[in-house]
């Protein structure tokens, strides 16, 4: 077991939509006082896309993250802000010609999805490894865009986070540190509940932590009715943890999460009921080797 439980609150995605739930944040405004209340509620970390606030959709703007980033760190310097570079990899084949790009395409350049990350500097960033259907496009991550991102994030001095959505992912992983492209100790996450990719239960959580390379330091999390008995089985098998609306939207079945502090607050009861305790961000910031 961990003696201390790092929880990470991912706020808004890029997949859950205003249709879903109406407490989802949308503005800059939103999104960082929905990270400051995830952090009061007991959240180490924040994991955070931005979106257009006219349209809600989801958005790549470097002033969007620069403006959350800002909000946050005017109320609070020590909670651990985790920005995305997932969106940019995704590809939909137009039907008529599959080599061409179709609508819903988002697919750029290697270095477009990390020039947040070198200008921003944040604490962590995530860094998938997955190719693999989702819906009807596909999520490209080559092996050597994901060495161009990691060489960027590397010069950026910011912590990846290895997001990993199925077992070849982690051989890629192990890979990428045999080969120096990752240096350790590696930070990951094991993304259960993705179509296609891993399931979320037990047996998925204790198969991947066997998978990981030697000395990783994981969270397991699920998505959808599966986030919160994922809380326990991760903290169980001696991972860290994940909820927010990224993930969720039901705090309990029927019942829609008020807010992402409400699912923090959930999470932080599961852990602590199972005799866990929850780490302060300067806790955590000491367990993950940050800077203070």
């Amino acid at each position: 077991m961990q003696s201390r439980v790092v929880i990470t609150c991912a706020v808004t995605g890029n997949q859950t939509t205003p249709e879903m739930t109406p407490h989802l944040p949308i503005t800059p405004e939103e999104i960082a006082e929905a990270c400051l209340g995830a952090a009061e509620a007991g959240a180490a970390a924040v994991h955070i896309h931005v979106r257009d606030p006219k349209t809600g959709r989801p958005s790549m703007d470097i002033d969007h993250y620069r403006d959350v980033i800002e909000r946050i760190r005017a109320k609070d310097n020590q909670v651990i802000i985790n920005l995305t570079t997932g969106p940019g990899g995704r590809f939909a084949p137009d039907p008529d010609d599959p080599k061409v790009a179709g609508p819903g395409t988002t697919l750029t350049r290697p270095e477009n999805r990390v020039g947040h990350i070198a200008l921003l500097k944040p604490d962590i960033c995530t860094l998938d490894l997955n190719t693999m259907n989702s819906g009807k496009e596909v999520v490209i991550n080559t092996p050597p865009n994901i060495r161009r991102m990691a060489a960027v994030i590397r010069e950026a001095r910011v912590k990846p986070e290895i997001e990993l959505f199925d077992s070849g992912d982690i051989s890629l992983c192990r890979d990428l540190v045999s080969d120096g492209t990752l240096e350790g100790p590696i930070l990951c996450s094991i993304v259960m509940g993705v179509k296609y990719g891993f399931r979320p239960s037990p047996e998925t959580v204790l198969y991947a932590r066997g998978l990981l390379p030697t000395g990783a330091v994981w969270t397991a999390f699920g998505t959808g009715h599966m986030a919160f008995p994922m809380v326990a089985q991760s903290y169980l098998a001696g991972g860290h943890v994940r909820v927010g609306l990224e993930d969720a939207v039901y705090l309990a079945k029927g019942v829609l999460a008020p807010s992402n502090a409400a699912m923090v607050a959930k999470a932080r009861r599961i852990i602590e009921s199972l005799g866990g305790q929850i780490a302060t961000a300067r806790q955590a910031r000491d367990m993950l080797s940050l800077p203070a």
